[in-house]
């Protein structure tokens, strides 16, 4: 037994682990949207929400973002409905314009109640 050390950490060093029942629910079990919490595809969803429709100019205005950056964070929502994409041409430019879909209202509206209960669970405390 010569030569071991004892590598168990004496009691005031460890970290206490917190009580199950001492966490609030809201904390024990985030089930944030992945989707939305990005912060791009939070800003989009967030903007369409106030607009009835915005383009793909005044979004990459509006979040100052790059083309491919927008892009790619648009065609994710796009892809899990929570917005609409319209593509038409005004004279020769091509003009792309996004609306929030009813489906992307109600998961953002889920995001948020769950992001304020959050914030209250932790001024609670």
């Amino acid at each position: 037994m010569a030569g071991k050390q004892n590598t168990a950490r004496p009691e005031r060093d460890r970290k206490p682990q917190p009580r199950l029942a001492s966490v609030p629910a809201a904390l024990r079990a985030p089930q944030l949207d992945r989707l939305i919490h990005e912060r791009l595809r939070l800003g989009i969803l967030s903007a369409l929400s106030v607009n009835q429709a915005l383009t793909f100019n005044e979004l990459k205005r509006l979040l100052d973002t790059t083309d491919g950056n927008l892009s790619v964070h648009a065609r994710k929502l796009e892809e899990a409905a929570y917005i609409a994409c319209a593509k038409s041409f005004v004279g020769r430019m091509p003009r792309t314009e996004y609306r929030l879909t009813a489906a992307g209202r109600k998961a953002l509206e889920r995001y948020l109640d769950h992001m304020e209960a959050l914030i209250q669970a932790m001024r609670d405390r």
